[in-house]
Parts: structure tokens; sequence; C-alpha cells
């Protein structure tokens, strides 16, 4: 095997990672083509593509591009910046998204609680619906109170794996 078959051998399984990764994030929730943008900026080694270059990583036109990173940037799963002197946006993913993206949720986990508060004097307190409401309530509380001891266990965890810094 010649080096460029190699190196076309490594690009292949690359790109079938990113599909199969695509796939189990839509599998999650997440719309197909921001799955796919999200996955072709998580494989790439710097985590940095302009629209341009993912529209040709993905073969799709560049307006699937620029919904796709519209929703990803407002879920927090990316970010858009632009280089000082440089007309193109490039958009990020970050070494530490996951957490950034769940710690972010915290805000619109409170606004779920104050919906559900709301519906339960709607439906009634002593209704299935508004007992389903106050458990879902409890369990929201419960994460928000656990998420900051959780974040910390996770930093030190990263620490101790040499991932910090």
């Amino acid at each position: 095997m010649t080096r460029a078959e190699g190196e076309q051998r490594t690009t292949a399984e690359v790109d079938r990672y990113r599909e199969r990764l695509a796939s189990v994030l839509s599998a999650l929730g997440i719309p197909r083509m921001p799955a796919r943008v999200f996955a072709a900026l998580f494989v790439s080694e710097s985590g940095r593509m302009t629209a341009g270059e993912l529209a040709d990583t993905l073969q799709v036109s560049a307006a699937a591009v620029s919904g796709a990173t519209r929703y990803l940037v407002g879920v927090g799963m990316a970010s858009r910046e632009r280089e000082p002197g440089h007309r193109r946006d490039h958009y990020v993913v970050r070494d530490e998204m996951w957490r950034h993206a769940i710690t972010n949720r915290q805000p619109n986990m409170k606004a779920v609680e104050n919906t559900l508060r709301e519906g339960m004097a709607v439906v009634g307190p002593d209704t299935h619906a508004g007992r389903r409401a106050a458990e879902t309530v409890s369990f929201f509380e419960f994460l928000r109170g656990e998420m900051d001891g959780l974040m910390e266990r996770w930093e030190a965890h990263r620490s101790s794996l040499g991932l910090s810094g």
C-alpha cells in the first residue's frame, strides 16, 4: 500500500466515523444536519472550520451549513469566531464543550420548573398531570442542586487524568 493509499484509507475511515457519530447524535434528538456539522468539527484536528470547509467536507450546500451552525451556536455546542483582519467566520468546538453545554442549560431547567409549577395550578395538583408535573419539578430541582458538585468532581477527575490546563 502506498502512502497516498494509506492516507486515503484513513480519510475514508474518518469520514465513516464522522457519519456514525452524527447518527448517534441524531438518535439523541439533535437534528441531522447540525449533528453532521458538529461531528465534522469534532473530528477535525483543530476543532475549527469555516462554513465553506464544512460544506466541502460534508458535500452539502452553504444554506444547509448556515442553518446547522446557527442551531449549534444557539444551543451552545459550537461557537462562532472571527480572527482580526479576516472576513470569514470560523465555527469551533472546544475541548470542554460538553461541560459548558450542560451547565449552560441550568437557566432553561429553571424555566421548565417555573412553567411546570404554573401548569400544576392549571391542571390541579391532585390530578395525575399535576403529580407528574410536581415530580418533574422535583427532578429538575435535584439536577440543578447537584450540578455544582458534579462539575467540581468532574474537574478533579479531569485533573487526575492530566486533561486540565
